[in-house]
């Protein structure tokens, strides 16, 4: 199996409930997923009051049961578009689960990358989740922000097509860890919120090690080689986490590699993690 193969494939995460139907237009995909979630964080470009949103949607991992709960917040189908009160509330994660759950549905090769984005905030690079997919006239994979609609757009002022992400404005986690480990970047620019330095960035090259292994966590499920923020890295753990980088810049080139890392001890996903934000361990899709 090629690794086109292997992304074209729903993995546990990016199963649909049988008999879902959906365009296949990576345009009209992206409009379904806006008009299907609303991020926490951006009710207010919507007319839509925090204390108002369901915010229990955020702890659902895979996509056949974020489009149940799409559907049981608006009995209508699945695929017409709701009203932002009554949709699902997810963040860049969920939207960039859903994309990637309804591209493999047509046998689309498609992969989620977590990773920082430039655009949200100036000289930071804030936690981000998008989708790479396959485009098979330039022979390339290209960045997808599905998140990004015309409000987004607006209030961000981003000036690029988020269908084709430039990859300065979005770096994978292996690439900023790169920089921060060569001295390039401060790890204090990187993170959310309260939230940000090496252990952070680590975190994000283990997240996206496992996304493309098609094992798309939440952002804040914590396992393995992960760190809290005044917990230290022993050399061992910086070697490994080196090597992790290395292959997430290269991850086409380098598969095979890809794929015994995410069978490491210290970096597979376990049938257990620790939801931070619950506070318990939870098991997950295998």
């Amino acid at each position: 199996m090629t690794d086109l193969e292997y992304y074209a494939r729903p993995g546990p995460f990016t199963r649909l409930p049988p008999g879902t139907s959906s365009p296949a237009s990576l345009s009209e995909l992206c409009a379904l997923v806006q008009g299907s979630l609303v991020h926490p964080f951006m009710g207010g470009l919507y007319g839509l009051e925090p204390g108002k949103l369901p915010l229990d949607d955020l702890q659902l991992r895979a996509a056949d049961e974020i489009v149940a709960r799409i559907c049981r917040h608006d009995s209508r189908p699945f695929g017409v578009a709701r009203e932002p009160a009554r949709r699902f509330c997810g963040n860049c994660r969920h939207h960039t689960v859903l994309l990637c759950a309804l591209l493999r549905a047509h046998g689309l090769p498609v992969r989620a990358r977590c990773g920082f984005a430039a655009y949200f905030q100036p000289g930071f690079f804030v936690d981000h989740w998008v989708a790479e997919v396959w485009n098979g006239e330039r022979g390339a994979w290209q960045l997808v922000d599905a998140q990004l609609d015309a409000a987004q757009r607006a209030a961000f002022r981003i000036g690029f097509d988020p269908l084709d992400v430039p990859r300065s404005a979005f770096l994978v986690g292996g690439e900023a860890w790169r920089r921060v480990r060569a001295g390039e970047a401060d790890p204090a620019k990187f993170g959310i919120l309260d939230m940000n330095g090496v252990w952070f960035v680590a975190g994000n090259v283990v997240r996206d090690l496992a996304a493309l292994a098609k094992r798309e966590l939440l952002p804040w499920d914590v396992w393995g080689a992960m760190r809290g923020p005044d917990e230290r890295f022993a050399d061992a753990d910086l070697e490994l986490l080196d090597r992790a980088a290395a292959v997430l810049l290269e991850p086409d080139a380098r598969f095979a590699e890809l794929r015994a890392l995410a069978r490491r001890p210290e970096l597979r996903v376990p049938a257990q993690v620790r939801n931070v934000q619950t506070g318990r361990e939870e098991a997950v899709p295998r």
